[in-house]
């Protein structure tokens, strides 16, 4: 009975770590910008550059939500392309040697949609089901 039990409790872990990954990988973010050209839209590169401190031709200030949010890893893994542990590595890198600085990070959706929407000139992603106001672009969605 105890060796049932155990291996139930195994079963169920692995079930609810699978339907997470399933999840994650099912979610989609929209990247939104506070900018006055309500037309502007970026490519998926841009934004990968854009949010990797590489410059591209629209000047945005990128912010970000942390490291343990589920959007943040949706992000990573669609446009970036890269875990959390290379870019916090990459980061590194760039901090160390004086090239630039990851963005700045909000702690929830909620603070980040009210400091990009306060800040002209700002860029964040956000889950795509979140409401986004009148006064901001979305730019680039990983749905289409």
């Amino acid at each position: 009975m105890r060796y049932f039990m155990k291996l139930s409790l195994i079963l169920v872990c692995w079930g609810a770590i699978g339907s997470s990954e399933s999840a994650a990988e099912s979610r989609d973010v929209v990247v939104v910008a506070n900018v006055e050209n309500k037309n502007i839209r970026l490519d998926k590169r841009e934004v990968r550059n854009l949010f990797m401190g590489n410059t591209i031709d629209v000047v945005l200030e990128p912010v970000s939500l942390p490291p343990e949010t589920l959007t943040r890893a949706v992000f990573n893994t669609k446009i970036i392309g890269l875990t959390e542990s290379r870019i916090q590595s990459y980061w590194s890198q760039m901090r160390f040697s004086g090239r630039s600085k990851p963005p700045k990070e909000m702690q929830d959706v909620e603070n980040l949609l009210a400091y990009i929407s306060t800040h002209k000139g700002t860029v964040a992603f956000f889950p795509a089901d979140v409401p986004i106001p009148d006064n901001l672009t979305v730019v680039y969605q990983t749905r289409q």
